[in-house]
């Protein structure tokens, strides 16, 4: 596939069938009736939004490797359509494909800040810091009119309740009133997610997402409020972005952050053949060094599961660039204090007919 046959504004190549499905849907060409030189394949695809009725929004991991342990995804896929994204593969749990359809059909948790509060308010509930999100984007474009994202984060200062908000979306400033608030109260923190400075670059990998421009932009607007504010470059692209790094850790600690991580390229599952569809789309003179150095850090795999191998990589090549990482930091001040997120603050707020409401003016 050249780059011209790519759908303008999507990240995947390609619509494969769901590994848990039973039947698998033949889109051969060769079977369509049509001249390509005067009928050209449409260059976009409508986005569906679609109901999610969850009965529950908080969702619990165990992986060591994360750095929290609960986490809220306001919505199912993304339009985003990051042709890297780890989280593709969630969508085949669905039925659907990690392709098109994560990036076309996406599920909207409209009774996310109701479930949210219910949970808060049920006497077993522990503070402990909640990821927006864990999965897909809370800040994504369809954010902007539905605002779940903001009447989560309305609920969450209500409590006092901390939150580490992760996203690669300026839309995030949006909401530095509310973020500042619960960071009075040590409550709240943001990274934003820089994976390259190349905004050419960017519009071909991540091509709905704000600008790196942009989201340096937040990391400046949201420090400014008082938020602990930092930078995650993820995923760290062999051959393709990983020479940015140190420029990228630059520029952030530059616009006001003061932590930053990086994760090594994850291509679980399907995502292996979807990231290769894009590297013969639009690298393929790459595609070859990025595949090699990516097994040299997996284990001669293209991906690595295992807890704390899988976000960093193992191996020589997989060294040099924590070394890389590490020097970056410490010439630019970042990581001198960790961000400390606790949920010390947390309160239960009085409901509308408590006693103790019986006496309020």
């Amino acid at each position: 596939m050249k780059p011209n046959d790519a759908i303008r504004g999507r990240g995947s190549t390609d619509n494969p069938t769901g590994r848990f499905e039973r039947l698998l849907y033949d889109n051969d060409e060769s079977f369509v009736q049509h001249d390509p030189e005067t009928e050209p394949a449409p260059r976009q695809l409508e986005t569906e939004y679609l109901r999610d009725h969850t009965r529950a929004i908080i969702a619990r991991n165990d992986s060591p490797d994360v750095g929290f342990d609960a986490s809220i995804n306001p919505y199912r896929g993304c339009t985003h359509g990051c042709c890297y994204c780890f989280a593709r593969p969630t969508h085949e749990y669905l039925g659907l494909s990690a392709g098109m359809d994560f990036e076309t059909k996406i599920f909207v948790k409209e009774d996310a800040p109701e479930l949210l509060r219910a949970a808060l308010e049920k006497p077993s509930w522990k503070p402990t810091p909640l990821g927006l999100s864990g999965v897909t984007d809370p800040y994504q474009p369809i954010e902007r009119r539905v605002q779940i994202t903001r009447r989560c984060l309305e609920v969450l200062v209500e409590f006092r309740h901390p939150v580490l908000v992760i996203t690669k979306n300026h839309l995030v400033t949006r909401d530095a009133d509310l973020l500042a608030e619960l960071a009075r109260h040590n409550a709240a923190a943001v990274y934003l997610s820089v994976t390259t400075l190349d905004a050419s670059l960017a519009r071909r990998m991540e091509p709905r997402t704000s600008s790196p421009e942009r989201r340096l932009e937040a990391v400046a607007t949201l420090a400014t409020a008082g938020v602990p504010t930092g930078v995650l470059v993820a995923p760290v692209v062999p051959a393709i972005t990983d020479h940015e790094l140190p420029r990228i850790l630059e520029a952030a600690a530059r616009a006001g952050a003061k932590s930053a991580g990086y994760v090594m390229l994850r291509l679980p599952y399907g995502l292996k053949d979807l990231f290769e569809g894009w590297l013969d789309a639009f690298e393929p003179e790459k595609k070859e060094k990025v595949l090699s150095r990516l097994r040299e850090s997996m284990g001669g795999k293209l991906y690595d599961s295992q807890w704390n191998k899988r976000q960093t990589g193992t191996g020589v090549y997989a060294k040099q660039v924590a070394q890389m990482f590490h020097v970056a930091c410490a010439r630019h001040g970042l990581n001198k204090e960790r961000i400390v997120v606790t949920g010390d603050a947390f309160r239960r707020p009085p409901r509308a007919g408590d006693q103790r409401d019986l006496f309020a003016p």
